[in-house]
């Protein structure tokens, strides 16, 4: 291993003769990716740790470079602008023209993603973790980010008649609602729905993010009717049935392009599909997924167990409760919510849904990570421009759904004139875009529960 890094990992050439060095043969490509493609688990944490801790920035010359720049601050402007530029290339990681070459064998683009993968996995596990290992996955991100770009990426429709090999890969990423069998994947690429892809000319046959379309008459509130209840296979579209486009899955396929952004410029590039498709169509929405909800009222719960009978139910709701379950309130609810049991009562369904829908509209619009939503569906769709616009109260009836979230599903609607207005206002000052429904729903939840 140590061998192989010292004759791949080739020195920085010197800034004078950065674009004249010849590159280095495409074997210590092939042979880079060869071997940490035979490495276990552990093995790769030891490589890239190696990789990145003794074949990165030479932080002495980094030292020397920034002293020249003060010393160059009395002199002339082009003569700063040289130390500056010097100092920027003394930055490179060595590592970096390693990585650079490999992006240039065949694969490379998709072997280099699936390495940063790895790199998150192994941060987040604290298998491999300190600045080193951040770096480089910075590194990463940031090559891929640039290769990435929009203008280089290809929207692709899938349609029925798509590749079965690429039919089969969009059935397997779908991460919001699973695809069941060849039937379900059928009616999702089928009459009154669209399926979108962005592709890459580097990895060929291989969707990077894929976003489902409803095609309706008016904004759906529930997922049921979208991927469960539906009539004939065979039918034939009725534009005048088609008024809204209903966002209601976007998979990110690909775990190495965390961060590169991806999804938002898909659903602008969907919008102007779909208008010139569609030219009166004027009303497009996601149907999103809460998840976390139910997790994190269950933490609130826990946390006043202490306390007794917890503030977030009135005392009256707790009544009801205690009415419908026969037991202690806040013990009986824990145990509900824990195990999906409440929708089995068509009482106790009732008598909670006033307080779910509160809790749940101020988790998405109260409950915060550094001033933005705390909830990463949110947090994506607001810093698109989308307005939170409903929540639905049995939206999702899956087991999947009610352990997620106790089924409620949210719109986020994406007013055209409004989305650059409200992207901004939420990335400046974040402050969320609203429907009436919602802002009653928060002000509901602060009159009548308390954390």
């Amino acid at each position: 291993m140590d061998e192989l890094l010292k004759r791949i990992v080739a020195p920085l050439p010197s800034y004078e003769t950065r674009e004249k060095c010849p590159p280095p043969p495409e074997a210590n490509s092939w042979d880079f990716m060869r071997l940490y493609g035979s490495l276990e688990r552990p093995d790769k944490a030891a490589f890239l740790t190696r990789l990145c801790s003794e074949y990165g920035v030479d932080h002495s010359c980094v030292a020397e470079l920034a002293g020249k720049i003060l010393e160059a601050q009395q002199r002339d402007v082009g003569t700063v602008l040289q130390a500056e530029d010097r100092l920027r290339y003394c930055l490179t990681p060595r590592y970096k023209l390693l990585l650079q070459h490999v992006s240039r064998a065949e694969g490379g683009v998709k072997f280099l993603v699936d390495l940063r993968a790895d790199v998150l996995e192994l941060i987040s596990s604290k298998a491999a973790d300190g600045p080193l290992i951040r770096d480089l996955s910075g590194t990463l991100k940031s090559m891929l980010s640039e290769w990435f770009s929009v203008g280089l990426l290809r929207l692709e429709r899938i349609t029925w008649k798509s590749p079965c090999e690429l039919l089969q890969k969009i059935s397997q990423y779908e991460a919001v609602h699973p695809v069941r069998n060849w039937t379900d994947i059928k009616r999702r690429v089928g009459p009154y729905r669209r399926c979108y892809s962005f592709t890459h000319g580097a990895m060929p046959g291989e969707p990077l993010v894929v976003l489902h379309v409803a095609l309706t008459e008016e904004i759906s509130n529930n997922i049921q009717t979208i991927v469960r209840e539906f009539s004939s296979l065979d039918s034939e579209e009725d534009v005048n049935k088609i008024n809204a486009a209903v966002f209601y899955s976007i998979s990110s396929t690909q775990a190495g392009l965390q961060g590169v952004e991806l999804g938002n410029y898909l659903i602008k590039r969907v919008v102007r599909e779909l208008q010139s498709e569609f030219p009166h169509m004027n009303q497009f929405s996601s149907l999103s997924p809460i998840p976390g909800f139910t997790g994190w009222l269950l933490g609130l719960l826990n946390q006043q167990k202490k306390e007794g009978r917890s503030t977030l139910l009135t005392e009256p709701e707790w009544q009801e409760v205690e009415a419908v379950t026969g037991g202690p309130g806040p013990e009986a609810l824990r145990k509900l919510l824990s195990t999906n049991e409440w929708v089995r009562s068509e009482r106790l369904v009732k008598v909670l849904e006033p307080v779910l829908m509160r809790l749940c509209a101020w988790y998405l619009y109260g409950e915060k990570h550094r001033g933005y939503a705390i909830n990463p569906v949110a947090n994506f769709h607001l810093q698109n421009g989308a307005t939170m616009w409903r929540l639905n109260w049995q939206a999702d009836t899956s087991p999947r759904g009610i352990t997620a979230s106790c089924g409620m599903m949210v719109n986020y609607r994406y007013f055209l004139q409004e989305t650059s207005g409200n992207s901004a206002t939420y990335l400046q000052t974040k402050a969320i875009a609203a429907s009436d429904q919602v802002r009653h729903l928060v002000s509901q939840f602060q009159n009548s529960s308390k954390l």
